[in-house]
């Protein structure tokens, strides 16, 4: 057992009223200054009517529910084209994924210590889609803001990666500097979480060796554990069979399923680069 202390201020929160907003997107003349990018793409909410369900979301954790209204997610084509920008609650809303193809860009951080063992966690009970699933060592979403919307070598996303890190694990910038993730590829997947939240999401794949101290925030994660490629295959047929009510995450499981051990196995052997491929957007079901 390991103590855990939360980053977060559990203060009683308010929020203003639902609004609505166009289906439409709107955008300002095209500049190709990755720095003017955040000026130029308007605030897009395929959403129609944002009004909350009140039972449902009354009884939604207070640090979950301010990052649902708070974080402003990218929303991206099919090719990985930005198109717009909106709140964390319209892009998980199944009936935005399923009506308006709400698509946005995430990342997935694959962590390993000096022995080459894969840190997982286990989301918190409060998570509002897919909670208490194993998972790998970080997932989130990169957030419409300057930092994160740096395209160049995938810069705005290793920025998110290195914040979220921190938010959800207490892992300090320092020990994961930005220029030691390995962009390793893309895939863009569909999954629903239950009748009314979901994810749609064009995910990065972010590699990164290093020895970190981990102080999980208990908002973020239940618990983790690092794992070798048997220890990882035993926790599959676990969760296979059903045993404990063990689960992983959808991502996570179509990752395992694809490339993680090969990934691994050129990771194990320094030749990692052989794999890299962020041209592909592998489409996974």
């Amino acid at each position: 057992m390991f103590l855990i202390t939360s980053h977060l201020l559990k203060t009683p929160l308010s929020f203003p009223p639902p609004i609505s907003f166009s289906s439409k997107c709107r955008f300002a003349s095209s500049v190709s200054a990755p720095r003017t990018l955040f000026a130029r793409v308007s605030r897009c909410s395929l959403s129609t009517n944002t009004t909350m369900d009140s039972a449902a979301d009354a009884s939604m954790d207070a640090v979950q529910r301010r990052l649902m209204f708070d974080d402003e997610c990218i929303l991206v084509d099919e090719s990985d084209n930005i198109v717009g920008h909106d709140s964390k609650y319209n892009c998980h809303l199944m009936d935005n994924i399923e009506s308006n193809k709400a698509l946005h860009r995430a990342f997935s951080v694959f962590l390993f210590n000096n022995k080459f063992e894969l840190l997982l966690q286990q989301r918190s009970a409060t998570k509002v889609t897919f909670p208490l699933v194993w998972t790998n060592t970080c997932c989130s979403h990169p957030l419409y803001r300057e930092s994160e919307l740096i395209e160049e070598d995938a810069l705005g996303v290793r920025n998110a990666a290195q914040r979220k890190l921190f938010d959800e694990l207490g892992i300090a910038a320092e020990d994961v500097p930005v220029d030691q993730f390995t962009s390793i590829g893309r895939i863009l997947y569909k999954a629903p979480s239950d009748g009314k939240w979901g994810e749609h999401e064009l995910d990065y794949l972010l590699f990164v060796v290093r020895n970190v101290h981990v102080n999980p925030n208990p908002d973020e994660v239940a618990d983790i554990k690092y794992v070798n490629q048997e220890q990882l295959k035993e926790l599959v047929r676990k969760a296979d069979a059903g045993e404990g009510g063990l689960k992983l995450s959808p991502w996570f499981r179509l990752v395992v399923n694809s490339f993680l051990y090969k990934w691994w196995d050129h990771l194990l052997k320094g030749t990692l680069n052989e794999v890299v491929d962020m041209k592909t957007i592998h489409k996974l079901t």
